[in-house]
């Protein structure tokens, strides 16, 4: 993916017509993946450097510290540097402004693309729990199948903290462990029972059957947001 670097915009030359050549060929490589309806990586990508632009116009000072700093003189006695930033509200920071604000109305029309594919796909998933679910719902198994895809894809997961600066959020670990094929005698409560005999580590496993009615990308589109949708469902049970 032609990616853009963590501080594209203020590296380099800060020049507004080569910012927005690089934004606009980042932007179309992005739309080329929404085009097929392949999620990720590229919205996480894109909602990432969408905030940092909006943390860096909120946080003025945060944007100057981001800069390099240039030496204005030297106490060649003390071996000391003194310091000068090169960013000051000057016509430097205008034109950084320029860029930022321009940056952050185009990627904000991607972003609203990119999440109405994701509420699209969401709203053709369904989650249906296989069997008994136990008190502990931490580790399990889950059963993915690909709108009319005959092959059914089986992750075993794992839920646990994520915690950044501001509050602590569910995440999911997922390992594909297996594939089958749905039918009348390889049933849903059949494949749940060949992974308590088989897999004894995981003696009372929560099960879940996760389909959508039809067909996505599986690793960029399918997977990443059964996921999410899989951890929604389990917190509000």
């Amino acid at each position: 993916m032609n990616s853009l670097g963590l501080n594209w915009f203020i590296e380099g030359s800060l020049d507004f017509e080569h910012k927005k050549y690089v934004l606009l060929n980042y932007l179309q490589e992005i739309n080329r993946h929404f085009d097929k309806s392949k999620l990720y990586p590229n919205l996480t990508d894109l909602v990432f450097h969408y905030n940092n632009l909006l943390d860096f116009k909120q946080n003025k000072t945060t944007l100057q510290q981001a800069f390099p700093q240039r030496l204005t003189k030297a106490d060649i006695e003390a071996v000391k540097l003194t310091y000068k930033k090169i960013v000051a509200d000057d016509s430097t920071m205008q034109e950084i402004e320029h860029i930022i604000n321009y940056a952050i109305a185009k990627m904000n029309s991607t972003v609203q693309i990119g999440r109405e594919i994701y509420d699209f796909v969401e709203s053709r998933l369904n989650i249906d729990p296989i069997g008994l679910i136990p008190l502990k719902v931490d580790y399990g198994y889950f059963s993915l199948r690909n709108g009319s895809d005959k092959t059914n894809w089986i992750y075993e997961y794992q839920l646990s903290i994520f915690k950044n600066k501001d509050d602590a959020y569910r995440d999911i670990n997922v390992v594909l462990i297996d594939t089958y094929e749905q039918s009348i005698t390889n049933t849903l409560e059949s494949v749940k029972l060949n992974l308590i005999n088989h897999r004894r580590h995981l003696p009372n496993p929560a099960v879940y059957y996760v389909q959508s009615d039809i067909s996505f990308p599986l690793e960029q589109t399918l997977l990443p947001v059964a996921k999410r949708c899989l951890v929604k469902y389990i917190m509000a049970a």
